[in-house]
């Protein structure tokens, strides 16, 4: 995996640009520790910062050919993993195209210049590139289908800035970093944003499954990929089947790479199903982890969400299935020395402990590997979170994962409320993905509402949880994969009747019969429990303290936008949600949207 960025412009000498270019290039350093590179032509530069993974002495980037009997240069920078590079190279190989490496980026050159834009619906893996066609004067930016790699750009007249992080974009003195009220509902609440949105005033991403075309007209973005609902006609036991073929086809293919490689395994039913399919191609003993903290035997609290630990069942499940396995346990009390860390990472507010204890498990992790298998998106695919069974989230006016929680715009003092009316917001966005669910005439009551719930699933809480996965990551110089991203196991399992996905009377039903050989009894019976929060008092005081320092702040960029008295109740309240480990966690972006609009210089604009 890399680090991607570049410049169009149509009006400027991007040949004299060399030095913003190597800004925005490395920016990124990162997410690409092993090479860096530029190209500049005369209204176009790319750069590029590279993880070596497939072809290491080869695959050097930004990558240049030219077309049959032109010299006009076809450039590619290119970020992310193509699991059928060696059959489409077979495929190009008959076609009279000639490699001069053995990595998937000369693949992804040469087959555009076979098949032109369209061949992205060959393509099977997680990516996000561009590609400048000097012959045509297009460029053309395109992201993996479920957005697993992150694509960012800002147009303006008569050009275009883009990167694989904002960093690239801010690295730009074209941009400024802007934000707006109207913004706070998806920054306090990230889950809540389209698909396309950033906190940042002008700042948009590609959409998954979406190519973005730039050219002296503009900046025009279109779909190249979309979930189609059609009948079911397979039984049980031949869907049972089906899910675990291709998982073990996914899974093998996800395992090609030239460096070490892993898996995550937290003791669930997702990420023990791909790490015991992992360890079945691997020779050798594969490696797996998991995380946990200090103390966490006394201060664990179960909830809704985090109904037990991880570990004893990571332990289980790594008996089992014979891998060597780590245990990475933090002290609860450094968490907060990362957050800036973690904070340059993202480029948008962190998630406190969340992203700060997965930082330093990925970084105990690369001492050992480059790559590592997930088992992210099997609770979105196959239907696995608590509120998919509580009939009043299901069947509420909105987000079935907010249900009827507070919000945390209810910290909002009155007249900015007034202003930017979060509730008519929340539901217009609710309104705006309903309408794009792919539905199956004569399908009715709860099939159908689950459709929809599934669907919604896929949106913001997906590219929640991967944007997230993919920064803490990349910023070790890790590379992450998650096979129940493949789209061709989520094309399959999308039209699998909700009452075959669940046909035990529990979540995730499906799955568990695709993988029952493979699993202990105790992690194939397990219930969903989220990624592992800690309880330590002293961190739950330390952050108390915090909401406290924030709403007596008279110079926080955030003054009179929020409701102290309302903060205080909540911090030192008890609301039992489904989403939430506390209240703690519910309040935490109000600690982190403050400190990302310092850090970075944010300001707000009407």
């Amino acid at each position: 995996m890399c680090g991607i960025t570049g410049w169009i412009d149509f009006t400027r000498n991007l040949g004299l640009e060399r030095t913003t270019v190597e800004a925005m290039t490395g920016s990124m350093h990162r997410r690409g520790p092993d090479d860096s590179g530029i190209w500049l032509g005369p209204h176009v530069a790319l750069g590029h910062r590279r993880l070596a993974v497939v072809d290491p002495a080869g695959g050097a980037q930004p990558m240049e050919t030219q077309r049959r009997g032109s010299d006009a240069p076809v450039v590619l920078t290119y970020s992310g993993e193509l699991y059928n590079f060696r059959e489409l190279r077979a495929e190009l190989t008959g076609r009279n195209h000639h490699f001069r490496t053995s990595s998937d980026t000369e693949v992804v050159l040469h087959a555009y210049l076979e098949w032109g834009a369209g061949f992205v619906d060959r393509l099977q893996g997680i990516y996000a590139f561009a590609i400048w066609d000097a012959w045509r004067e297009e460029l053309i930016l395109v992201r993996d289908r479920l957005g697993v790699k992150p694509l960012y750009y800002h147009a303006y007249q008569g050009g275009l800035l883009f990167g694989s992080e904002p960093k690239a974009i801010l690295a730009n003195p074209l941009f400024t970093a802007r934000t707006s009220e109207a913004k706070l509902p998806i920054l306090f609440n990230p889950r809540l944003a389209m698909p396309w949105e950033t906190p940042f005033t002008d700042m948009r991403q590609v959409q998954p499954g979406h190519l973005v075309r730039v050219d002296r007209s503009g900046a025009h973005e279109t779909p190249y990929w979309r979930l189609v609902s059609r009948e079911h006609r397979d039984d049980y036991p031949t869907t049972v089947g089906r899910v675990r073929e291709i998982l073990e086809d996914v899974v093998a293919h996800q395992m090609v790479a030239d460096v070490p490689l892993c898996s995550l395994l937290s003791g669930g039913l997702d990420s023990s199903a791909i790490t015991a399919l992992a360890a079945r191609n691997q020779p050798d003993a594969l490696r797996s982890y998991s995380v946990d903290f200090e103390g966490a035997e006394e201060d664990f609290r179960a909830t809704a969400l985090r109904p037990e630990r991880d570990t004893p069942f990571a332990l289980a499940a790594a008996r089992h299935l014979g891998v060597d396995h780590t245990m990475v346990t933090l002290d609860p009390a450094v968490l907060p020395d990362y957050v800036p860390a973690t904070l340059a990472a993202r480029d948008m507010p962190s998630l406190g402990q969340f992203d700060t204890s997965m930082y330093l498990l990925f970084q105990e992790i690369r001492k050992t590997s480059t790559v590592a298998l997930s088992g992210e998106a099997g609770d979105e695919v196959f239907g696995g979170y608590p509120w998919f069974f509580d009939r009043a989230s299901v069947f509420g006016d909105t987000f079935p994962w907010l249900g009827n929680a507070p919000r945390l715009t209810d910290c909002l003092a009155p007249d900015v409320t007034a202003r930017i009316r979060p509730q008519d917001d929340e539901q217009d966005r609710y309104r705006t993905l309903l309408a794009r669910v792919p539905r199956l005439p004569g399908e009715s009551g709860l099939e159908a509402r689950m459709r929809e719930v599934l669907h919604l699933s896929l949106q913001g809480p997906l590219l929640y949880l991967l944007d997230r996965k993919d920064r803490m990551s990349m910023a070790v110089g890790l590379e992450v994969r998650v096979p129940f991203c493949d789209h061709t196991l989520l094309e399959y399992v999308w039209n699998v009747p909700w009452k075959m996905k669940v046909s035990d009377g529990r979540e995730k039903s499906l799955l568990r019969s695709a993988t029952e050989d493979l699993l202990p009894q105790s992690v194939l019976m397990r219930r969903k429990s989220g990624y592992p929060a800690t309880f330590a008092p002293a961190h739950a005081e330390a952050q108390r303290a915090a909401l406290d320092a924030l709403v007596a702040d008279r110079d926080s960029p955030m003054a009179g936008m929020l409701d102290g008295a309302k903060v205080r109740e909540l911090a030192y309240g008890d609301t039992k949600m489904l989403t939430m480990a506390d209240n703690l966690h519910f309040l935490l972006p109000l600690i982190e949207v403050d400190r990302w609009l310092r850090t970075y210089n944010v300001s707000f604009t009407a």
